[in-house]
């Protein structure tokens, strides 16, 4: 073999062996990334938030504290989804027995500017609705902030008085600290909520 070949072989040889040996000390010097980690708040829905009863009185999420809450946001003059759910829900805690006071039913208006707290009483009055009930309402922003909190879809539709809201249909779950327990679906029948609730309620 032609000698100047050689040459150029090794040396080619000993600077391929350099370069690897440089990269594997630079590689070895550097930290490895750490691991990704969640942190903060928890993503699901819920949060802080000020309102009012149909009393008129202040309602804060610390109100939620101590029982186990079924969330549904609706408007009092909704034609079918809102009416239905609250049957619906009632059924479902009626299925309970005696954890039936242990789960309150929490309806918020997405329509404030008709949803006066006396428009929610009345409303929520009706025999057809279920027991104890709690409609809460409050400004555009309040029930914009807590919308957000929740992560509610709510669009109106329409012009003039009567106007309909679009709105999304599914109900929270929250436990008796106040956090998301679960999400109830809407059009699931009344047995399997009960399941759903009975099912969270041993979990804690």
């Amino acid at each position: 073999m032609n000698l100047k070949l050689v040459l150029r072989l090794v040396l080619a040889v000993l600077v391929i062996g350099g370069l690897t040996f440089l990269a594997v000390q630079i590689g070895a010097r550097r930290p490895a990334s750490a691991p990704a980690v969640a942190s903060g708040p928890q993503a699901g829905p819920g949060g802080p938030f000020t309102l009012v009863d149909s009393a008129g009185k202040p309602f804060t999420q610390d109100e939620l504290k101590g029982r186990w809450n079924i969330i549904f946001f609706g408007f009092t003059f909704c034609p079918d989804v809102c009416p239905t759910t609250l049957d619906t829900l009632g059924r479902t805690l009626d299925l309970l027995g005696a954890d039936r006071d242990k789960v309150r039913i929490v309806f918020i208006s997405v329509d404030p500017e008709r949803d006066t707290p006396a428009k929610m009483a009345a409303y929520l009055d009706n025999p057809a609705f279920p027991r104890g009930v709690v409609g809460l309402t409050g400004t555009p922003e309040q029930v914009a902030a807590t919308a957000k909190a929740y992560k509610v879809y709510y669009e109106k539709q329409g012009e003039g008085d009567a106007y309909l809201i679009n709105h999304s249909s599914i109900s929270y779950l929250m436990d008796p600290s106040g956090r998301f327990a679960r999400v109830l679906p809407y059009g699931m029948s009344p047995e399997d909520l009960a399941t759903q609730v009975r099912d969270a309620m041993k979990r804690g």
